[in-house]
């Protein structure tokens, strides 16, 4: 039976831990933008190094709608 009250004590504990770890991300802005880095890839350019060690942008053709 102490090993019971010793495991629910392990388990509210990591609880707490893992709660204090959310708490202090969400505070320093950790969650604030969750859509923009799945959309950024689609709508910047790439920047490409040649084997001079130039960088290079992309200009990459968007779809246009014709009508």
């Amino acid at each position: 039976m102490d090993i019971l009250y010793l495991m629910i004590f392990c388990s509210v504990l990591l609880a707490v831990v893992f709660l204090i770890i959310f708490i202090v991300s969400a505070r320093n802005g950790q969650f604030d933008d969750d859509e923009s880095p799945a959309v950024r890839i689609l709508l910047e350019s790439e920047i490409v190094k040649n084997k001079g060690d130039k960088e290079q942008k992309l200009d990459i053709p968007s779809e246009e709608k014709s009508d």
